[in-house]
């Protein structure tokens, strides 16, 4: 096996238990504390399994410590809400019961149904009340988003890397036309607003669209409980035991579900749909609302310079606010993709300052030959 994959696959289970730790500190409930505790506790054990694999080919391997990009993580958690944390770590529980799916069938075994139960935990948990957030506006942005699949941190990260890189272009191009101050601020301005218009609209298409399809399937599936409550009552067992449960605590919670038509329907449309019937009522206004906001706080970074002094300053100023923009953005995106917090913030100033260059260069031809 290769080195470098075991130490990756090492350091990515400390990180998760550093995690599931330091979130755990921070709960009020007690529940949920036992709960990450535990969970915490099982990556470590993952975590020393990883070490005596790696010791296979390396002896005096140690435990490492917990990357930075954890640490990092956690910080942005303080701004943007534990759940992004909880979110992040649901996607690596994800990809563990797929790989442990795939190493038992390449092994002639049969998967037995547990090894999504982490994710099932994981998932328990982000859907948890009582779960300790915090972020403010990007906090209740996420609760109203998560209907769509994604989540407040996604939504900071792509919505102001649009704003700043396609703004930033648009300026340095209209600047490479060497025009008035004026007229680089008016495109600029209207850049922003074109775009965070934009923006806001295909939010609100995309929140306002997911949740006329989430109530159209509940309407399907009501109207299926009404005609064969039976058979929907074998497909809750059936997804139950896919849980991980045996046939007779299945038997039991579905019974239970169904004392009622209220209780069958809600377990109907959490288990099989997926959906949480309280994200329905989220307001798609809000989600565009926070769309727009996103967009122009990532696009008046180039901008503002414009607006405080002129020529060539101005051109310095905008570049070295959107490298430091740019290097910020990309170190978010470290929390969605797993690459390293120097590389990715890096890589994005690099795309960007090649995009800059790029329309800066085409403006001044342009302007070179009108004047001309």
């Amino acid at each position: 096996m290769d080195l470098n994959k075991l130490k990756g696959q090492l350091q990515t289970e400390v990180d998760t238990a550093f995690l599931y730790d330091s979130i755990a500190a921070i709960q009020s409930d007690e529940n949920l504390t036992r709960v990450l505790q535990s969970l915490a506790q099982i990556e470590k054990g993952h975590a020393q399994h990883m070490l005596d694999k790696v010791r296979d080919f390396e002896p005096n391997h140690v435990m490492p410590l917990p990357s930075s990009r954890a640490k990092f993580q956690l910080k942005l958690g303080k701004l943007f809400g534990y759940t992004s944390i909880i979110s992040s770590l649901s996607n690596i529980e994800k990809q563990f019961a797929v790989n442990a799916i795939k190493n038992k069938i390449e092994k002639g075994e049969k998967p037995t149904g547990f090894e999504h139960n982490h994710l099932n935990i994981i998932e328990a948990v982000n859907s948890n009340k009582a779960l300790n957030v915090s972020g403010g506006l990007l906090s209740k942005f996420e609760s109203r988003h998560k209907s769509v699949g994604g989540n407040a941190l996604r939504a900071a990260v792509l919505g102001s890397s649009d704003g700043l890189l396609s703004n930033m272009s648009l300026v340095m191009g209209v600047a490479g036309a060497a025009v008035s101050n004026n007229t680089i601020l008016l495109t600029g301005i209207a850049g922003l607003l074109a775009g965070a218009i934009s923006m806001a609209l295909g939010e609100w298409l995309s929140v306002q669209s997911s949740r006329e399809l989430n109530q159209r399937q509940i309407e399907l599936e009501t109207e299926e409980l009404e005609a064969s409550p039976e058979e929907e009552k074998k497909e809750l067992v059936l997804l139950y035991q896919a849980k991980g449960m045996n046939a007779v605590e299945a038997q039991k919670l579905a019974d239970k579900a169904f004392e009622n038509h209220e209780t069958a329907i809600d377990a109907i449309i959490t288990e099989e749909l997926g959906i949480d019937k309280e994200e329905l009522g989220g307001s798609a206004w809000e989600a565009a609302i926070a769309s727009f906001i996103l967009f122009a706080m990532g696009a008046i970074i180039p901008l503002y310079p414009f607006m405080i002094l002129d020529g060539k300053n101005a051109v310095i100023l905008s570049i070295a606010s959107s490298i430091v923009g740019l290097f910020g953005i990309g170190a978010a995106i470290t929390l969605l993709t797993g690459k390293s917090i120097m590389f990715s913030g890096l890589r994005q100033v690099a795309f960007g300052l090649v995009a800059a260059a790029i329309t800066y260069g085409i403006g001044h031809l342009i302007g070179v030959s009108l004047a001309g």
